[in-house]
């Protein structure tokens, strides 16, 4: 019998398409929930989605669930997908008021607040930075004296590194709370000097059917904060080396002190120079920044198409293999204005061949976007190779000859 599947904002994020065909291809019912006309839905999302309810808003919760529960009383909802992470306590919610199998509102609020997410790993003795959740200034401050400088302050509800600031003084501490005030609760954070990796996994019915590590460079906040670095993540193929074993192993702990069964996962982790590993934070979804398309390229294969295997038949029937290294770099146009000059592709493609998989750059002629804004900036560039020394190279060269002129 044909699945149907509610997925909340198939259109948004940028990946989330391509999980909404994933359903599809694998033979569930795709019943679109969001907020923009089906007309102005992404190409690839609109032509997979079967029925389509759009709403004023997402975050009218007890609206939405009610307009739910008057589709079901004209169609057969079998269960109720969201990766997009602001969007994840409202499917839990419709999931309860429908009885539906899938994460619960209690299930799901350690993935979206950060606070409640490291007081259970710190009860299971798992390693996390001190920290203390603060709703008013002067809790920040003290929390900030009392974790010792620098501090890392961001929202408890936030994902990715958006309104994430280092603080090394309490001059710097001043200038970000004059940033987050919009935000209502955030988290002081001790600073974890060290490398800044991700464990990324595909979870079914309680089995790690795929696992996905990534190395970032620089580390995502100095990413957000320096518009002159080009920004990469490495998907490593070996994922036995040594010193990738501690934190895999603290990954797999986090996923069952978290109790999380069926989807897909995000962790980001630390591993300092003495070897010691710290806990960062987990989502209950994909990565965004091109990540997932890192994990296809290193296997030859399809998460998007795994992840939906495991969501709706409780296994990934496909075999994953590593094979390849793969690298995302992201440029930022030098200049205002419009795009008036790419320099130095032709000598990477011409160098690189077929281990450069993938080019999208804003194209000549259009404005420069805002680097500040989303971390893909003016585009990205995706090379990989087995050894993974060849493509720290194969990168360096794409960060420092190709670049982007706008006037």
């Amino acid at each position: 019998m044909t699945r149907n599947v509610v997925m909340i904002s198939p259109g948004y994020p940028a990946e989330m398409p391509y999980f909404t065909r994933a359903l599809s291809q694998i033979g569930a019912r795709v019943i679109g929930l969001g907020e923009q006309p089906r007309q102005a839905l992404p190409e690839v999302a609109r032509a997979h989605v079967a029925h389509y309810v759009q709403v004023r808003t997402l975050w009218d919760e007890i609206g939405v669930v009610r307009e739910m529960q008057r589709l079901a009383g004209q169609v057969r909802i079998d269960q109720v997908e969201c990766l997009w992470e602001p969007g994840m306590i409202l499917a839990a919610r419709i999931r309860e008021a429908l009885g539906l199998p899938g994460m619960t509102v209690e299930e799901t609020l350690p993935f979206r607040d950060k606070g409640v997410m490291k007081q259970r790993l710190d009860a299971a003795g798992i390693r996390t930075p001190r920290h203390q959740r603060a709703r008013t200034s002067d809790e920040v401050r003290e929390a900030a004296e009392r974790i010792g400088w620098p501090v890392i302050v961001k929202p408890i509800a936030g994902a990715g590194s958006a309104d994430t600031h280092r603080c090394d003084s309490r001059a710097e501490l001043e200038q970000a709370l004059r940033q987050v005030r919009h935000v209502e609760e955030v988290s002081v954070e001790e600073f974890v000097e060290a490398e800044e990796f991700t464990f990324d996994t595909i979870c079914a019915d309680g089995r790690l059917a795929f696992e996905n590590v990534c190395l970032y460079k620089p580390r995502p906040l100095q990413q957000r904060q320096l518009e002159w670095v080009s920004p990469q993540s490495f998907a490593l193929r070996d994922l036995d080396q040594p010193e990738l074993v501690a934190g895999r192993k603290m990954g797999r702990q986090v996923l069952d002190v978290l109790g999380f069964r069926t989807g897909f996962t995000h962790m980001e982790w630390y591993r300092k120079a003495d070897g010691e590993v710290v806990f960062g934070e987990i989502g209950a979804r994909p990565p965004g920044a091109r990540l997932v398309d890192l994990m296809n390229y290193c296997t030859d294969n399809d998460t998007f198409v795994g992840w939906a295997e495991a969501a709706c038949f409780g296994q990934v029937r496909r075999q994953f293999e590593r094979k390849w290294n793969v690298a995302v770099t992201f440029k930022r146009a030098k200049g205002e204005g419009r795009i008036r000059r790419i320099a130095g592709l032709d000598r990477i493609r011409a160098d690189f061949g077929a281990n450069l998989v993938e080019v999208d750059l804003t194209p000549i002629g259009a404005p420069r976007r805002n680097w500040k804004a989303t971390l893909v900036g003016d585009g990205y560039l995706i090379v990989r190779h087995p050894e993974l020394q060849t493509l720290f190279h194969m990168a360096d060269r794409i960060a420092r000859e190709v670049e982007l002129y706008a006037g």
